[in-house]
């Protein structure tokens, strides 16, 4: 501010001194001045805070989310968050675009929030706004922005921030991931274990109960097996079978194979097995399976007990004998 502008407000605040008993006026004056100069001057910038139509705004392609596999389910805690405290209390965050007669703005961060007033905007709260901040931002600060938010949330997974990281390095920084992990100050180790987790194959990731399950610890090491073309043929297989298991568990109503079970299994399926594998399904009397026999070595059976299947401590005893019996007599025959 310069010495005439302070003169000026000076003056006014002379000639009003006698209907102003303190000194808390000129305070404010001042102050407003200096806040306004800094503004100016680009070392403030001023945020927009604004109440939208959801509809008005699309979601930015460079997204960590999966957008599409939000759900009322997914976004259950934050619907009743917004209802119970009368509209969205956290903005999100936006940006202006131009020549797209459908949308005003693209969010950048906030798609949780983004859907959930949509939602409720056709679910008896038709006047339920979307409130977000305008922020002018290019495409790579924006992808900073939204992952430095996206980093505090649980319900965002590995997974989509995996395959996230693995666009944003070709988008934004030219496939350069020494360059990337200085920007977004992560370690490179760490970046390269995102980077692999984002090539683990569709077949292999339908193992899981959700792609939640899947986490950078376990799956990077599922990322280093699968180079192996051997690893990769016993990898697949194993998870096909543990797909249609889960798929059998979620008709059946039954509890899914847990994350962590299934990246054990996958990693111990890699091994190199000199015994046979049998498909040798053995069902309790209630119809579920009971145990599988995974394979015929020379030193022994391997037997799989499922969870679940209803069978009585007899009942599966009575069929672990039997299963023992059908393997020998596979055994027998094989050596004929």
């Amino acid at each position: 501010m310069s010495r005439k502008q302070s003169q000026f407000i000076e003056g006014l605040l002379k000639d009003t001194a006698d209907e102003v008993p303190t000194r808390a006026p000129r305070a404010n004056l001042l102050n407003r001045e200096l806040a306004l100069g800094r503004l100016a001057s680009g070392e403030v910038r001023q945020v927009t805070e604004l109440r939208l139509d959801p509809g008005r705004c699309r979601i930015w392609e460079g997204n960590g989310r999966y957008y599409a596999s939000l759900s009322e389910d997914t976004c259950r805690d934050l619907i009743d968050s917004m209802i119970a405290e009368g509209g969205q209390r956290i903005p999100a965050i936006v940006r202006h675009i131009k020549n797209d007669p459908d949308h005003d703005y693209e969010v950048l961060a906030g798609s949780r929030r983004h859907w959930s007033v949509a939602w409720l905007r056709t679910h008896n709260y038709p006047d339920m706004a979307f409130l977000a901040q305008v922020q002018d931002l290019d495409d790579e600060a924006a992808f900073r922005l939204a992952d430095l938010e996206n980093r505090a949330r649980a319900d965002l997974s590995d997974l989509e921030r995996a395959r996230n990281y693995a666009q944003a390095l070709q988008r934004h920084y030219g496939g350069v991931q020494s360059r990337m992990a200085d920007r977004i100050r992560v370690s490179k180790g760490w970046l390269t274990k995102m980077l692999a987790l984002a090539q683990l194959p569709d077949n292999v990731i339908a193992a899981y109960p959700t792609a939640s399950a899947i986490q950078v610890k376990g799956g990077y090491e599922l990322t280093v097996l699968l180079a192996d073309k051997r690893a990769t043929e016993r990898i697949t297989t194993e998870a096909g079978e543990l797909a249609a298991e889960q798929e059998r568990r979620r008709r059946a109503g039954e509890v899914a194979i847990p994350g962590p079970e299934v990246t054990r299994r996958l990693q111990e399926s890699a091994k190199e097995r000199r015994g046979r594998r049998i498909a040798i399904p053995v069902l309790a009397a209630t119809g579920r399976p009971l145990l599988s026999i995974l394979s015929d070595r020379a030193d022994g059976l391997t037997i799989r007990l499922h969870a679940n299947s209803g069978a009585d401590e007899a009942e599966i005893a009575a069929r672990v004998a039997d299963a023992v019996r059908v393997a020998r007599m596979v055994r027998t025959n094989a050596k004929k």
